[in-house]
């Protein structure tokens, strides 16, 4: 239980704003990385798409400044480092440190009842950590021969010394493992905050959704980011001593040799837990969202919370589904396709109590809630289409075309940017004390699911065609030549998907600094991060809250008809 006393706030500006062991702080420290993080990734699938849209064609506006040795056209290996970066930079440097650092260091304490997290400086180390992994990934785009072109997962021997000559992909693997570092340090910060700081009658079933995601993406951060950090120090030292962990004998001249292979079991192993660490938040935070702004409780709290567990379970066991094509033992594969399958269930648990709670409740469709039906409809989109790629002979077709693309931006990438901007609108009049503008917020809204969708989903009809993924210029294949008109389409969808993204950029600056005013509950909800004063004072509670009730007393007829909410620190009346 927390019982900390409160410690005097900082006075000098390094202590207070830059090395602050204040989890606040570092929440926003997290939030402005992550975004300009998201910002340079966006820049780069832009290029990757006109690319594909116009191959052969100066890159507008920005190609002879970045290109000028080309006159501003993409070579084949500036492309392929593009596309490499683009994924590694959206994954672990903008969602990553968005989803997890940002909101897990903001909701935590608020949430449970807390004055702080449990392990300050280990706090303040896990921001410092994955800022220096970021510094590491950008300097490798200005070392000769650039950055790593062997795409986000860099499998062996693309990602060794006989398939990447120079620099570029060895800083590759230091920013991974330094980013991977900074993870499992937040993840024991959480999981220990957790269990030991939770406030008076805080009980695990009056937690809310949003702590519980956050809980179980730690769990998985601790147990399985240590793996890709081994496979990390193996691809180092494979490239900067000469061993030879991931070269098979065949391309050793002085004998000896490793398994490529292996290094896909190594990344898969954490590659697939690292899709429900990124969904998991944005679940937590849609659980959430859906019953403050439906004004009514979590339809299944307990089968949601049950549902997030067994799939924090079986993502480990399931992991196998994306080597079906690697010559896999048949009986293997065939379990991994199984597991596969029985691991959608949880996940439609919840798709189904989110219905649940929407029906019949007195919804207000803020910004917020907006954002949060988006993640149910392309998370059901990009969940459906996950069932062709984890059965094995649909599968053998699919892999490495635009329909795996199609997939993973709906499944991952789209449901996880779309609960955080739910997440970011929400939190951010507390956060900032002040409102973003609700009419640009819709705008950004539907500008963003609409193009969104229509990018993805076009993907899938170029994948089922056979159009395959990481190519340079697909009008070079007399075939392909005949979907470039596909390609066309979703890049023009793409670049209004970008712009609109602008709009977004403009309400989060001009509402920070100039926004009217919050008042310090506009939401109406009764949890406690909402119960205290804005600005959140330094030491969050002078006192200890006591908790009542749960995070989801809405519409209770023993509140009668003044008031739809309570506040957790209340009792219902009887």
């Amino acid at each position: 239980m927390s019982g900390d006393h409160i410690h005097p706030e900082p006075t000098s500006f390094l202590s207070k704003y830059v090395f602050s062991h204040d989890h606040k702080v570092i929440a926003k420290q997290f939030m402005w990385f992550g975004l300009i993080w998201l910002g340079i990734g966006g820049i780069m699938a832009m290029m990757i798409r006109w690319q594909l849209a116009n191959p052969g064609m100066p890159v507008p506006a920005i190609g002879e400044f970045l290109f000028p040795r080309t006159n501003g056209v993409l070579d084949p290996a500036t492309y392929n480092t593009l596309f490499t970066m683009h994924g590694t930079i959206m994954i672990f440097l903008g969602l990553t440190p968005l989803m997890i650092g940002a909101f897990g260091n903001w909701c935590i304490p608020l949430m449970i009842g807390a004055r702080d997290m449990i392990f300050p400086l280990l706090n303040m180390l896990s921001f410092w950590t994955v800022f220096v992994g970021g510094c590491v990934g950008f300097y490798s785009l200005f070392v000769p021969m650039g950055a790593n072109e062997a795409g986000w997962t860099s499998y062996a021997t693309l990602s060794t010394t006989v398939g990447a000559q120079g620099l570029g992909e060895t800083l590759w693997a230091v920013a991974v493992f330094l980013i991977g570092a900074s993870s499992i340090m937040g993840g024991i910060n959480y999981m220990t905050t957790i269990i030991r700081l939770r406030a008076p009658g805080m009980t695990w079933g009056k937690l809310p959704l949003t702590v519980w995601a956050l809980f179980l993406t730690s769990v998985l951060n601790v147990l399985f980011i240590p793996v890709i950090g081994s496979a990390m120090i193996l691809l180092f030292l494979d490239r900067a001593v000469g061993t030879s962990f991931f070269t098979p004998a065949s391309l050793m001249q002085g004998g000896g040799g490793g398994d490529p292979i292996l290094y896909q079991h190594l990344f898969w192993i954490f590659g697939h837990p690292e899709v429900y660490i990124l969904i998991l938040p944005a679940w937590g935070f849609v659980c959430d969202l859906l019953s403050f702004f439906a004004r009514k409780p979590a339809f299944g709290y307990r089968a949601s919370v049950g549902a997030m567990t067994a799939v924090t379970v079986l993502s480990a066991v399931v992991y196998g589904h994306h080597m079906f094509t690697t010559g896999l033992s048949p009986m293997l594969g065939e379990s991994f396709m199984l597991l596969t399958m029985i691991i959608s269930v949880p996940a439609e648990i919840l798709f189904f109590n989110w219905l649940h709670t929407l029906w019949k409740g007195n919804l207000r469709l803020e910004v917020p809630m907006l954002w949060a039906i988006g993640v149910i409809f392309v998370f059901g989109l990009g969940g459906l289409t996950g069932i062709y790629l984890a059965t094995i002979g649909t599968d053998i077709f699919l892999h490495d075309t635009y329909f795996v693309v199609g997939h993973f931006h709906l499944t991952m990438a789209a449901s996880a940017l779309f609960g955080t901007f739910g997440a970011l609108t929400f939190w951010f009049p507390k956060m900032f004390g002040r409102r973003m503008n609700q009419t640009l917020g819709k705008i950004h809204f539907w500008g963003t699911i609409v193009p969104l969708t229509f990018v993805f989903c076009l993907m899938f009809a170029m994948g089922y065609a056979g159009m395959p993924r990481r190519y340079f210029d697909h009008t070079s294949a007399e075939w392909l030549a005949d979907l470039q008109h596909m390609n066309k389409m979703a890049t023009h969808a793409a670049f209004l998907l970008g712009a609109v993204q602008l709009v977004f950029v403009y309400n989060f600056i001009k509402s920070r600094f100039w926004g009217p005013v919050a008042e310090e509950n506009p939401w109406e909800v009764g949890t406690l991060d909402w119960s205290m004063p804005t600005p959140v004072p330094y030491y969050n509670f002078k006192e200890i809250p006591t908790v009542h009730t749960g995070p989801h007393e809405f519409s209770h007829p023993a509140l009668g008809e003044d008031r739809d909410w309570i506040p957790m620190t209340e009792k219902l009346p009887t």
